[in-house]
């Protein structure tokens, strides 16, 4: 496809940070982009920068598949980036289903989406594939005597399945252990408290899926509440580029992908793997990196240039859009 011709976008959770990211990244990218955007609230703050809005239906709801396709087709649809994980895992269980509208979609290798949505199945992998160096200790069972021998008094639990930091609770005694072990049943896991919040370190990176990682940014971060990034600087760390490249090339990732890591010493431990556009896209662009123009050259063309990353540090703030009622 010539991109120098209007590109019909569809960006769903708009009304969420990845999504409005991803908008934002679309606006300064120089491509000339018709964006529809979507989401389930009729009064989420990214219909405000698109050209149109749809308010959508749950990605749980049996017609979703459906609905998605109509949406689509209705505005003859180039490429289809998520807002949201909910989505992205009901569409990679659909694409049969989807047919000729699945390649628009922005989604990663399908393997790679199975395995990340789970951690305990992330580690065990790290293990078998000899690359244990990055792999947490970890348990999945145990009472708090036992994992506190293990571990030491204080140590992590968090759900096996979960996304941007929900869930995680820094436990220390019996009763606190209990309690969120009852609470996480069977998804229950827990690991080694490893380094500090100074030490964490959220990578972007652009994968062809044959095991290339094209180029990658590194952000220092420090997370808010929310689980997203709230404040970022620019890093070369050369132990986190050999990770990203040996994970890459084991997991061979489609597109862009993030990986999240805390230090301790000299050593990377990764946190997760999430195989999409994460919340701190619009800070990568702001230095650069923009991902949602990455994934239109590529996806559409074939393209790819390495972008030119500037350095720089990155604050965000609460902000509002206000709309008068004439």
């Amino acid at each position: 496809m010539d991109v120098d011709s209007k590109v019909n976008v569809l960006v769903t959770g708009i009304g969420a940070i990845i999504g409005y990211g991803i908008i934002k990244s679309l606006r300064v990218s120089g491509l000339n982009v018709n964006i529809v955007g979507m989401d389930i609230y009729r009064d989420a703050v990214g219909q405000y920068w698109c050209d149109s809005f749809v308010q959508a239906i749950l990605a749980s709801d049996k017609n979703y598949i459906s609905f998605l396709k109509n949406v689509m087709d209705n505005n003859d649809i180039d490429i289809v980036f998520f807002g949201t994980e909910q989505e992205i895992y009901r569409c990679a269980e659909a694409k049969e289903e989807l047919g000729r509208c699945y390649d628009k979609l922005v989604i990663n290798n399908l393997e790679l989406l199975d395995l990340a949505k789970d951690k305990w199945k992330t580690r065990e992998a790290l293990i078998a594939y000899g690359m244990s160096e990055y792999a947490i200790p970890s348990e999945i069972k145990g009472s708090y005597a036992e994992l506190a021998a293990v571990f030491g008094k204080t140590f992590l639990l968090k759900p096996r399945h979960s996304y941007a930091a929900k869930g995680i609770h820094q436990v220390d005694n019996q009763d606190d252990f209990d309690f969120y072990k009852r609470k996480m049943e069977s998804d229950f896991m827990a690991q080694r408290l490893i380094g500090d919040a100074e030490h964490e370190y959220t990578v972007g990176a652009f994968c062809t899926g044959d095991g290339c990682c094209r180029t990658m940014i590194q952000l220092k971060r420090k997370l808010s509440q929310e689980g997203a990034t709230a404040k970022a600087e620019l890093i070369i760390d050369d132990a986190i580029t050999d990770a990203v490249n040996h994970l890459c090339k084991l997991f061979r990732p489609i597109g862009p992908a993030n990986f999240q890591f805390r230090k301790e010493g000299d050593r990377c431990f990764l946190l997760e793997i999430n195989p999409r556009i994460s919340s701190s896209t619009s800070i990568r662009t702001a230095l650069g990196y923009n991902e949602a123009k990455m994934c239109v050259d590529y996806f559409l063309s074939n393209k790819f240039e390495i972008p030119i990353i500037k350095h720089g540090h990155a604050v965000r703030f609460i902000d509002e859009v206000v709309i008068i009622n004439e």
